[in-house]
């Protein structure tokens, strides 16, 4: 079966459907021009026989023939010379009738029938009716214009054969038709010599097929059908070992087929070095991303994740989160206890992503909490942290950060901000607003910067909300940004919630709006909420 489905079975297929093909329209195309050229002559040479009929003919006495009926001498004479004409000229019929006005009834007055056929002569005075309507149509012609007929007629019938029948006018002396003249002439080698033709072009159509086939099996099965073959066992040995044979494909053409194979042992070696190097990428890559899931699990650990973070200190609470764009972020968070009556919470967002920022993150989140001690001013704190920073900062990175420590006793909450965005402060019983506040120079952006410390008095109920710009510069598919108004407004919405709970509904709204886009920044963001007083130490 494989051999009539592939391609050698559809080669031969086609050359033998094509073959057939053409045979059947060179036959046809041949047989209606061989057929109208020879129906010609056999017509032309009827009414050659016709027009010597014509000349033997004495018209002026058909109608006294036709009113009596009886026949003379001239008659008779007339009548043997056209049977004679009839037998030399090997013509079926040849006979003379008057026309009706009707054009459709012939009344006989000459009728001769060769002697070879079986058919009766019509005598003097028969008449026939009932003409077909293609016959009619040459009488009209004959006998309203003369000459002859518009169309050569063809006939066939079982008894006679194939006819062609030429179809002249007969004229009196005064010039006036008075009937019409037909020779009727078998074309019994016409339909011999047609048949032949028929049956040699579908011999030789046969013979130029089987021919093909030969040198098809010869030439092309051997220029295209073998190296083809060994193609494709080549494909499918590589692809079940995936491994070059090592040795070149034994097609040495120059044509397509050759290039073809050049190429098939091209695309082998390529693959086969590819598969390796892919190999080895692979494995890169797994340890990569390995390395890459320990640093984010380094990361997660460095920053403050355990929630209540003090469950013994009832005077505050304190929530964060964190969400990098890439295994691990840049953005940092930090709160814990500078003594016993002040937190410090910082907020901080490293420029760049993934490892460098993550590095930098760590050094950053280090130097401010090892800096900030009991009673130092914030900006100091800052000031060192910055020089610190531009000293080790060969990838021209920089951070933006928010520093303020809460002074449980009294409420008071001093700030320093470099770059960072502003923050959100709630009142009792109120709603989050944005807190103005001075923005100083990004920390590891310039040597020798001073930033100065702000303050503000919190209340018990007060809250504080930090984060950074990966929630307000978050975007949908649309490429709408997050902003401040939509956060301002579910910050709003949600005043009443404790951190715990504040936090994921403004992430869950932030998921809303993003919908299927990928994030491109990480989001962090920190609450602090201040329930009461603490009682001043002795």
């Amino acid at each position: 079966m494989k051999r009539f489905t592939g391609i050698a079975g559809r080669l031969t297929a086609g050359v033998i459907l094509f073959g057939l093909l053409l045979g059947a329209v060179c036959s046809t195309v041949g047989y209606i021009e061989f057929t109208a050229v020879l129906e010609q002559q056999y017509n032309d040479s009827a009414y050659e026989i016709a027009e010597t009929a014509r000349e033997i003919l004495n018209p002026d006495k058909f109608e006294q023939y036709l009113e009596t009926g009886r026949t003379d001498e001239e008659y008779d004479n007339i009548l043997a010379i056209l049977d004679t004409l009839t037998d030399a000229a090997n013509v079926t019929f040849i006979y003379v009738a008057k026309v009706s006005g009707d054009y459709r009834t012939l009344t006989y007055i000459y009728d001769t029938v060769n002697s070879d056929t079986e058919f009766e002569r019509y005598p003097l005075g028969y008449t026939a009716s009932d003409l077909d309507e293609k016959h009619t149509e040459n009488v009209v012609k004959i006998m309203t214009k003369g000459g002859r007929a518009e169309k050569y007629l063809y006939s066939y019938s079982k008894e006679s054969g194939a006819h062609t029948t030429a179809a002249i006018d007969v004229k009196n002396s005064d010039g006036k038709i008075i009937a019409m003249l037909c020779v009727e002439k078998p074309m019994t080698r016409l339909e011999a010599a047609r048949n032949t033709y028929v049956l040699h072009v579908i011999l030789w159509t046969l013979t130029a097929i089987v021919l093909f086939i030969i040198v098809y099996s010869v030439i092309l099965r051997r220029g295209i059908i073998k190296p083809i073959k060994t193609l494709t066992k080549e494909a499918e040995r590589f692809a079940k070992t995936n491994l070059p044979s090592g040795e070149p494909i034994n097609i040495r053409q120059k044509d397509e087929v050759g290039i073809l194979a050049r190429a098939v042992e091209k695309m082998e070696t390529d693959i086969a070095r590819y598969t390796e190097n892919l190999t080895v990428i692979t494995a890169e890559k797994e340890r990569v991303n390995t390395e890459l899931s320990v640093a984010t699990r380094i990361q997660a650990n460095m920053l403050p994740s355990i929630f209540p973070a003090f469950p013994n200190r009832k005077e505050f609470d304190i929530f964060a989160t964190m969400n990098p764009a890439k295994e691990v972020g840049g953005d940092f968070y930090d709160f814990f206890m500078v003594d016993e009556r002040h937190l410090a919470i910082v907020m901080a967002d490293v420029s760049g992503k993934g490892v460098p920022a993550a590095l930098f993150m760590v050094i950053g989140k280090t130097l401010i909490k090892d800096h900030t001690w009991p009673g130092k001013d914030l900006g100091s704190v800052f000031d060192e942290v910055n020089e610190l920073l531009c000293e080790s900062n060969s990838e021209g990175l920089f951070i933006t950060a928010f520093e303020g420590v809460l002074d449980l006793v009294s409420g008071e909450f001093r700030f320093v901000n470099a770059g960072h965005e502003i923050p959100y402060i709630c009142k009792k019983n109120g709603k989050f607003e944005p807190y103005k506040i001075r923005a100083g120079f990004v920390l590891a952006g310039m040597e020798g910067m001073r930033y100065k410390c702000g303050e503000m008095q919190l209340e018990a109920g007060d809250k504080i909300f930090q984060y950074t710009d990966g929630i307000t510069e978050a975007a949908n598919v649309r490429m709408e940004l997050y902003g401040m108004d939509r956060l301002t407004a579910v910050l709003g919405e949600n005043s009443d919630l404790p951190p715990g709970e504040l936090l994921p509904a403004v992430k869950r709204d932030i998921d809303n709006f993003v919908g299927e886009a990928p994030q491109f920044d990480d989001i962090t963001m920190l609450c602090l909420e201040y329930r009461a007083r603490m009682e001043a130490l002795s």
